[in-house]
């Protein structure tokens, strides 16, 4: 293994670099700019059992120091993402790739897990149980233990891929929702996914997204993200995928030291297209203004 590499849930990625879901498209979009086998892997976009249009426009607004998003899910589904997408990705990216997967009951994520976990090109599964239940009061499957629970056994009775957890910041207790999942067989935790936000037009007294509210992400969350990694990566005993405002080399740095075996890298995308291939080309450099042979030897550093 080299400086940069890591292991990811028994697979091994030449670094730790992630560009998150929903800012990566299905891959081959970026391969149009830059030779995207630089990246340790990606999450492609959100994919759920059927197609979803989204939400109404506009659902996607700047703010300082970050942006709010509401585009809910839109996706060709993945009937399609196994037929046309994936055969797309696998001219120009030739690693394990990571599927993102939602779902609007428990039965929706297990069966979409079921049809991506048998696609040669997938490693991971993420699974992302920060959607609305639509069986439990609209509620999302991540702010509640059992919840989280319940999607994650079920996901892992139909799949052989590692299953990673991708859990919601709108909570109190994310250490809680984290060792749920871990007690109900997941095999990482990926954390934070957007936090809840609003901004107001002052010219229009409207809210600046038809949807009212949406994910709020960006530099300004990297705080909350750090802290969140750290607190899940010492409350279990499996690896943690850390993201939230990520936009530099040294910000993977601090996150890794916090306790993520690999970083994901989201808004940052849709600002500098070429961020994450800056990131990997940087990490050597910062590496050694630390003083840091191997980033897999500063995993969880801080106590």
């Amino acid at each position: 293994m080299g400086r940069l590499s890591v292991e990811l849930c028994g697979i091994t990625m030449d670094n730790p670099v992630i560009p998150a879901s929903g800012t990566f498209g299905y891959g081959y979009e970026y391969a149009e700019l830059y030779d995207i086998n630089c990246l340790g892997t990606f999450s492609f976009k959100g994919t759920t059992k059927e197609p979803r249009f989204g939400n109404p426009t506009p659902r996607i607004a700047e703010c300082p120091a970050g942006m709010i998003n509401a585009v809910g899910l839109q996706n060709p589904g993945v009937e399609k993402v196994v037929a046309e997408e994936l055969p797309k990705l696998k001219k120009c990216f030739h690693k394990p790739v990571m599927a993102n997967i939602s779902g609007f009951g428990v039965e929706e994520y297990a069966y979409t897990c079921e049809k991506l976990d048998k696609e040669e090109q997938v490693g991971w599964l993420e699974v992302n149980v920060s959607c609305p239940n639509v069986h439990g009061g609209g509620m999302s499957f991540g702010t509640d233990p059992k919840a989280a629970a319940e999607v994650t056994a079920a996901v892992k009775k139909v799949t052989t891929k590692p299953v990673i957890v991708k859990l919601s910041p709108n909570v109190t207790d994310i250490v809680s929702i984290a060792k749920a999942c871990e007690d109900a067989g997941a095999d990482g935790i990926s954390l934070i996914n957007t936090m809840l936000g609003m901004r107001i037009d002052l010219r229009t007294r409207k809210p600046v997204i038809a949807n009212k509210m949406g994910g709020f992400s960006g530099s300004a969350i990297f705080p909350v993200a750090v802290r969140m990694v750290y607190q899940v990566a010492n409350a279990v005993n499996i690896p943690v995928v850390g993201m939230g405002g990520v936009s530099s080399a040294e910000d993977v740095i601090e996150m890794m030291l916090a306790g993520a075996t690999a970083v994901e890298v989201g808004a940052a995308n849709l600002v500098n297209p070429y961020v994450c291939k800056q990131i990997i080309e940087d990490l050597p450099a910062v590496m050694d203004k630390y003083r840091i042979n191997t980033l897999s030897e500063i995993i969880g550093g801080v106590k």
